[in-house]
This record gives structure tokens, C-alpha cells and sequence, in this order.
């Protein structure tokens, strides 16, 4: 049959990115343990498409995914973006897997274990000359109490939800497992689905004993990240819901190590 994706076009125009995006699709996600488990991903896809070409073949897409079906990791995503360039005959590709990740956590003190949840958002790059460039990004919700707020007070002091969304460009691997410590371990306190009383009486005692601004939150987080060599560039912001406030409070900080 005729090709009409390949037909020749006289605008001579250059696509940028031209595919197909927010593809849901059942991946398979690794535990720091060996353990894995079974997650939905979007998935966006997309090539460059040369100014000669009418069109890119939106089938293929899938059909690299499925080649992967089961094998899709941060391990061989370069192989998939290169397998995207050579099904579409193109120079670029990119690739971005979003799906919710679940772990195992247990309470502070009763031990008591229960599923937390963080979102991933892997984005690949892959261009001729193998030039491939991959950044891991999760977002994760913590406890923030406000140091102002206790130090004013004559007893208690507020305390809200903040959202952490960090991005990294990493030489070695790095496991989610590692970016959740780094950032829990750089608030207030960790969120826990489960809890029992004994649990909430250390998790509001020990807040109130680490306070947290944004900025220090995020100050704690950059000196992690600093601090490990595998992470070359990292991007971090920290939101939190203000509990007092009508707005949110902020801070961001992008550093190429």
C-alpha cells in the first residue's frame, strides 16, 4: 500500500517532536531488594521528523513498546530510544514514563507496616553521535512545621503537608529508595499511611523538635545531593500546603554539580 507518512513535503519545515503521548501501559518497577512490582505508566514518545517527510509512522511507537513489553527499566531506556531512531529512521527520539511507585514503609515505633507512595517520571534522550542523556524525577509528600511559628508561640506551633519534586542527572545508579531517604530525612517528618497512637505521639513530637522552612528543606536536600558523587545535576523544589496561610510557600534550587 501506499506510504503517505513518506510522501515528500514541499514546506520544508523541520518537526521537532512528533509522536504519540500519554500512552497507558502496565510496566514492570525494581525494588532496591530485588523485589519488583506491577505499575501503569503514561508513556509519551516522540522522534524528530526531518523537513522532507510528510509524516512519522505513529505505529511504530507502539511497536517498540511492545519489543520491551516487560523489559522497560532505567537500566536499558537507551537501548529504547535508540530502537525508537532506527524503527522511524530518525535522528532523535525521547521517551517519558510517569506511574505511581509503592514501598514498604513501617511506622516510627510500633514497627507496623503499611504502602507509601511517590510518583516517578523518567524523561530519555537519545540523539545520533550516541549522545544519550536520561533525568529521573520523583515527587514525594512530606511534614513540614513552621521554626517561626514554634519559636512565637507560647505551646504548639503549625504544621502542613509539603511536596518535594526532585529531578537528577545521575552518572551511577541511583535507586528511588536513595532519593526517598534524601528527601524525607530532609524534612520535618516522613507521611505514613498507617499509624498507630504510639506512632503519632513520636511523629508530633519529633516535628515539633525539627522544624522546617521551605528553605531549609531544601538547603538539607541540597547538601545530600552534594554530598554523593553519582549525581551530577539535580533540580529540587519544595511546595508546602501553608495550614495558616491562603498561599503556598516555595523554594527551588537547580545546581550542575
Amino acid at each position: 500500500m501506499k506510504d503517505v507518512q513518506r510522501e515528500y513535503d514541499p514546506r520544508n519545515i523541520q518537526i521537532d517532536r512528533v509522536g504519540v503521548r500519554n500512552v497507558s501501559y502496565p510496566i514492570t518497577a525494581l525494588y532496591h531488594d530485588g523485589g519488583t512490582q506491577s505499575t501503569i505508566a503514561r508513556i509519551s514518545m516522540s522522534v524528530m521528523l526531518p523537513r522532507e517527510y510528510r509524516g512519522t509512522h505513529m505505529s511504530r511507537f507502539i511497536e517498540t513498546l511492545e519489543e520491551y513489553r516487560g523489559r522497560v527499566t532505567p537500566h536499558n531506556l537507551e537501548g529504547f530510544t535508540r530502537r525508537l531512531c532506527e524503527k522511524l529512521n530518525a535522528s532523535e527520539s525521547s521517551v517519558r514514563f510517569r506511574f505511581p511507585y509503592y514501598f514498604r514503609k513501617k511506622a516510627p515505633v510500633s514497627g507496623i507496616e503499611s504502602f507509601s507512595k511517590c510518583d516517578i517520571d523518567l524523561q530519555a534522550n537519545y540523539s545520533e553521535g550516541k549522545h544519550f542523556d536520561m533525568i529521573t524525577g520523583l515527587a514525594l509528600n512530606v511534614q513540614t512545621l513552621c521554626p517561626c511559628s514554634k519559636e512565637i508561640s507560647q505551646y504548639g506551633a503549625h504544621n502542613q503537608r509539603a511536596l518535594v519534586s526532585l529531578y537528577v542527572r545521575c552518572k551511577g545508579l541511583v535507586w528511588f529508595e536513595e532519593l526517598i531517604t534524601m528527601i524525607e530525612d530532609a524534612s520535618s517528618s516522613p507521611l505514613y499511611s498507617l499509624l498507630k497512637r504510639e506512632d503519632e505521639k513520636f511523629i508530633t513530637e519529633h516535628s515539633y523538635e525539627n522544624p522546617r522552612f521551605v528553605e531549609d528543606v531544601i538547603r538539607e536536600l541540597a547538601v545530600s545531593l552534594d554530598n554523593d558523587d553519582r549525581i551530577t545535576w539535580y533540580s529540587a523544589n519544595v511546595e508546602s500546603q501553608e495550614s495558616i496561610h491562603e498561599h503556598n510557600a516555595f523554594a527551588e534550587i537547580e545546581r550542575i554539580k
